[in-house]
């Protein structure tokens, strides 16, 4: 098996695991949205849901995974399994030390970090003090997410994505357990939502160990931060971290600006980049998994071609699934937003501003998933810094523009500046990646370009054609609305599908090969 079938197999089995949690993620805001709406209580817990998130993206699944994937994958291939678990259970000591203590002082110091990050909220009476008790509820979900991503890294390096992929659906399935289950024992019902978050974040974490223990990495307590592994994972970390505080203030900027705009601005941006972390981690997040240890590996053995290859054909296989979900999510907005959410609580002006959110953020989709494979080559090439950089001229860009949006556009505004950030960070990582490989074979995604462009126009055309009407403006109707729905995604997927089939797309005709061959 060659490299480009081993990671479309790898993304293939990350992304259905993927799909699976995303399905289940929407059935948990689909209830949040049905029970808590998109007023006061929403806006707070989001906000308090942030800052952990904020803080997992920084530690966990951002510089810790990112840093720790390859110098796992050179212990495994160079020294042995051995080796490679002497290093997971360093790592796995000193990460609980550092997370228990950055716990506890986030735990103290979360009124100061709420007003940071939501000055807006003392406006508003009892939105505040809301915010800080579920915030401080939700913080040690950090600890247990980041362990959750230690194994999770462990997994994918040794070949296994399933069970490290369904992980996330405990999450999913334990808040929508703390809104219907845990919330009648609280007088403030929103707290069993915030005590659901803390159990799915162990559970993501146990349901991986079995695994581990069936691959014979059993985790475990052993001190040694003089480890050669654990020093170069930190020198790796430090410069990802940077680059990625400087990512997360993109969102804290966000959220300090919609902290002061209309009531529900800080909700619609949530349901909106939710819709986009659909396909996102469907096939963005899948592919950039599946990519590291593959490009870890070539970068091992110093096979630059190969990486060179590697990379490109990610691209494309991207560009020819992130590209129609885009069209998809800007043509079809409305009725995507009023099937999954709309009701009673979730009324009609709130279905327009988070479809709002949702045109704007679907626009950078592309520039979103193509970040984050295109991180992961530099970060293969254990080059941490480019990135970094990378990231700081982004969240300039991100601030000058939300400033200068958010006035005309409101919280739209704030997302457009979300997506324009995004394509500047991903032309300056193409840029250097070209500069450090030489070439990266932009021929061949360009190329590829000219048959996926009009493909998408025709296909955003006939689903705008089946939608249009005012049904969606209305409460009931579902029948109608799914049947409408649906319609549009299969016939839009056909003529998508077909015009790819006429014009010869390589990479359709690829994925085509590989199924006939499984089969």
């Amino acid at each position: 098996m060659n490299n480009q079938e081993r990671v479309t197999r790898a993304a293939a089995i990350f992304g259905s695991t993927t799909l699976i949690s995303r399905i289940f993620g929407f059935i948990r805001d689909m209830v949040i949205a049905r029970v808590f709406g998109a007023g006061m209580v929403a806006d707070a817990f989001f906000v308090a849901y942030r800052i952990p998130g904020l803080l997992r993206e920084l530690f966990a699944e951002g510089s810790m995974s990112a840093a720790f994937i390859p110098v796992f994958s050179r212990e495994l291939h160079t020294h042995g399994r051995e080796e490679a678990l002497r290093l997971a259970r360093a790592v796995f000591t000193i990460l609980i030390v550092i997370l228990l203590i950055i716990t506890m002082i986030g735990v103290v110091a979360t009124p100061m970090v709420v007003t940071l990050i939501a000055p807006g909220f003392h406006a508003t009476g009892g939105k505040f003090d809301l915010t800080v008790d579920l915030t401080r509820i939700m913080f040690p979900y950090l600890l247990f997410v980041s362990l959750a991503a230690l194994a999770m890294g462990m997994l994918n390096t040794l070949g296994s994505f399933l069970v490290s992929g369904l992980s996330s659906v405990m999450l999913s399935i334990f808040m929508i357990s703390g809104v219907y289950i845990f919330a009648p024992f609280f007088n403030v019902p929103i707290y069993g939502l915030a005590v659901g978050v803390i159990l799915g974040g162990v559970f993501q974490f146990v349901i991986q160990l079995p695994e581990l223990w069936r691959k014979k990495m059993n985790l475990g307590w052993h001190l040694e931060p003089a480890h050669p592994g654990i020093i170069q994972i930190g020198r790796l970390m430090f410069p990802m971290i940077l680059g990625l505080s400087v990512t997360q203030l993109n969102l804290f900027v966000n959220t300090l600006l919609s902290s002061f705009l209309d009531e529900g601005s800080v909700a619609y941006l949530y349901y909106g980049i939710r819709l986009i972390h659909f396909p996102l981690g469907i096939f963005g997040v899948a592919m950039a998994s599946a990519i590291l240890p593959t490009l870890s590996a070539s970068a091992v053995k110093k096979e630059y071609e190969e990486m060179r290859n590697t990379y490109s054909f990610a691209i494309r296989l991207l560009l020819l699934i992130t590209l129609p979900a885009m069209t998809g999510l800007i043509v079809l907005r409305i009725p995507i937003v009023s099937v999954l959410f709309q009701s009673r609580a979730f009324d009609y002006t709130a279905t327009l501003g988070t479809a709002e959110a949702l045109l704007f953020y679907a626009i950078g989709l592309w520039a979103f998933a193509g970040t984050r494979v295109t991180a992961q080559t530099f970060y293969s090439l254990q080059d941490t810094k480019t990135p970094a950089k990378a990231a700081s001229i982004a969240v300039v860009v991100n601030i000058i523009l939300s400033i200068a949006l958010m006035g005309p556009l409101k919280h739209g505004g704030l997302a457009l500046a979300t997506s324009v950030a995004a394509m500047v960070n991903l032309a300056f990582l193409i840029w250097a990646l070209r500069k450090k490989l030489g070439r990266i074979n932009m021929t061949e995604i360009i190329s590829s370009l000219k048959v996926l462009v009009p493909a998408n126009l025709l296909m955003g055309i006939a689903g705008w054609a089946v939608t249009r009407g005012n049904i969606w403006a209305t409460n009931g109707h579902m029948g109608v609305k799914v049947g409408l729905l649906t319609g549009s995604i299969l016939l839009s997927t056909v003529i998508y599908v077909v015009v790819l089939y006429l014009f010869k797309s390589k990479e359709l005709i690829f994925l085509w090969r590989m199924i006939k061959e499984r089969r």
